[in-house]
C-alpha cells in the first residue's frame, strides 16, 4: 500500500452534485443506487446519495466516473476486507 501512495494521488472532481470523476480507486467494494464503496489510495470511501450509478470504471488507471444526486462522501482509514481476512462492515463498525 505504501508503494501505491508514493506512485499515485487520490482526486474527486464534482459537478453540481450530479457528476463525479475519481481517480486514485483501488477497488469498488459495492455499489447501488443508494451508495458506492470504494478502497482508494487515502483508505475506504464511501459515497452517499440517489439514483448514483456508475458510468465508467478503468481500475488499471484507478479512475472511475459516477453520476446521480450526491449527498456525502466518508472516508474511513479501514484497510481493504480481502486484504485482512474479516468481514469489512465487521471492521468498518468497531
Amino acid at each position: 500500500m505504501e508503494e501505491r501512495a508514493a506512485g499515485h494521488s487520490h482526486k474527486i472532481v464534482i459537478s453540481n452534485r450530479k457528476n463525479g470523476v475519481l481517480n486514485g480507486v483501488i477497488d469498488v467494494l459495492s455499489f447501488d443506487v443508494g451508495e458506492i464503496l470504494l478502497e482508494t489510495e487515502m483508505g475506504m470511501l464511501m459515497i452517499k446519495g440517489n439514483d448514483l450509478h456508475v458510468n465508467r470504471l478503468t481500475l488499471e488507471k484507478g479512475e472511475i466516473d459516477i453520476e446521480g444526486k450526491i449527498d456525502s462522501f466518508t472516508y474511513s482509514d479501514v484497510k481493504s476486507s480481502a486484504k485482512q481476512g474479516e468481514s469489512f462492515l465487521g471492521r468498518l463498525f468497531k
